[in-house]
Parts: structure tokens; sequence; C-alpha cells
């Protein structure tokens, strides 16, 4: 059953492109809850007759000869600089041919070659994963506008996608690529007890963004990434069952429409018929 809270009027089926940022999609990293769902929800929205793009990182263990990844020249050659420093964006493309569906992998030596994912081998949190984040979030907006695809819907999943509402409605909101576009936001339990560096909240800033707009990463901790992605959202799901409390209650508060976990349909594959429906609320 769908369940959700809207304090919007339903406005028909008008969502004909969504792009899917993700944090994970199987079988590029292991099987999880996130990765599966990065996985099965673009194809699914597909076979329902929308048209898709996916997105991202190409972490350091993703093997390039496995998969089949390789650079599109077209779309790389930019540099995005961050903390006074160009770092080269490279675009790779790989297909998941059971699904029909292309993935394309945000690059960069600095940030992504890594062998670890989110963090080194004793498990500390990696010092620049903010900075990852905010390449992983330009990376995606500027592959997007060089495609000159412009999505109705943006689905953002996992920790590292969370910087791109923001910039989406600030440094972006006058791109006529984005003008029509909403962002979706699942939110997860992924890094609810890390925190970035002290001065996370500075290297976010880009375009027309102040401090005052990110004044709630004074405090520069998942949770507060979370809370900053839920501010500059359309829509929002629960996407776990290990949701904190405090981005449950941020959610609730915020007055958007929300879509509640549902654990039988995550286990039944319904909850791509409920995905499916709710991007036609937002």
């Amino acid at each position: 059953m769908l369940r959700f809270c809207l304090k919007m009027p339903f406005m028909g089926n008008s969502v004909k492109r969504v792009l899917f940022v993700n944090s994970e999609i199987y079988p590029y990293l292991p099987e999880s809850e996130i990765s599966n769902i990065g996985r099965y929800l673009p194809q699914g929205i597909q076979e329902k007759k929308r048209e898709i793009r996916s997105f991202m990182p190409r972490f350091g263990c993703i093997n390039e000869r496995k998969n089949q990844l390789h650079e599109v020249i077209r779309l790389s050659g930019m540099n995005i600089i961050i903390n006074d420093v160009d770092r080269p964006l490279v675009i790779k493309v790989a297909s998941i041919s059971a699904a029909r569906m292309q993935v394309y992998f945000i690059d960069n030596e600095d940030y992504f070659h890594r062998k670890q994912v989110y963090a080194d081998e004793q498990g500390n949190f990696f010092a620049d994963n903010g900075e990852r984040a905010i390449f992983f979030a330009r990376g995606v907006l500027e592959t997007v506008k060089k495609l000159r695809w412009a999505p109705d819907i943006i689905h953002c999943q996992g920790w590292i996608s969370h910087i791109l509402p923001l910039y989406l409605k600030k440094a972006y909101k006058d791109d006529p690529i984005f003008s029509g576009s909403k962002v979706m936001l699942s939110l997860y339990g992924d890094i609810e007890n890390e925190t970035f560096s002290k001065d996370f909240k500075e290297r976010v800033l880009f375009g027309n963004i102040t401090e005052s707009d990110v004044d709630i990463l004074s405090t520069p901790d998942g949770i507060s990434l979370a809370k900053l992605a839920i501010n500059h959202s359309d829509g929002l799901i629960i996407g776990s069952g290990d949701v904190p409390e405090a981005v449950k209650a941020a959610a609730m508060e915020s007055g958007l429409p929300v879509l509640q976990y549902n654990e039988a349909s995550m286990q039944s594959g319904e909850y791509i018929e409920e995905y499916n429906n709710f991007y036609d609320q937002i």
C-alpha cells in the first residue's frame, strides 16, 4: 500500500525524464539496500516508459575491465575548482545489458581512485569526503548540461548526493536545462555518526550560495548534511528502516510530501510502483 503525506495537489502524469544520482549501484558495488535500489529502481522506472539517466561515483574498487567502463571523451575535459584547486572531471560509462540501461560514472584521480569507498582500511571516514561529495554533485550537473537532457525529477540517493539539491536550487537555478527540475531525496542511515572536515561549510560555497545558505553545516556531520538536502528538495522518501530520528523529524516538519518506508514493498519489489506514483505527486 502506498503511504505518504501530501500537502500538494495531484499534478497528473507529467514526469517524463528521471535523473538518478546514486551513491551505490549493484553490481559495481556489493549488494546492499542502497545499491540494489540503485540497480533496480532506474530499470523499473524505464520499463514504465519514462526516460532515465543514472549516475554514480567511479570508486577505485570498481573493475573497469570486468565492467567494461570506457571514457566518454565528448563529456570529459572540463575542470571543477574546489578549494582553489582545478580538478579534472572525467566521465565514464558502462551498460547493464540485462536492464538495457547505461550508467554514467563521475571520475577524478584524486578523489575516486583509492580502493576503499568511504573509509580507509581501519574504518576511518576519509577526511576529504566532503570535497568528494561537492565534486560529485557539480560533476553530475555539469555533465547533464553537456548532455542537453532536461530532467523532470532528479532523484538523489545516498549521502554523497546530498550537496546536489543545494546546488540545483541555488547555483544552477537559472540554467534552462534545470528550469523544470524537481528534487526527490531518499534518506538512509548511511553516515549518521560521521563527521566532515571543519571547513566543509566554506568549501561548499559556490556561485551565488552564501554562508547563511549553509549555516546548518556549522556542525559538519551526516545529520546536518541530510537536513541541508531536505531544505532544498521537493519530495522526500524514507528509504530504509534505520533513518536517524532527527532526520525523520526534519523530513516530517519540512512541509514536503513524504513517502514513508514500507519494508514489505521493499522486499517484494513493489516499492518501484510506489516510487513511480510518488514522482507524479511532486
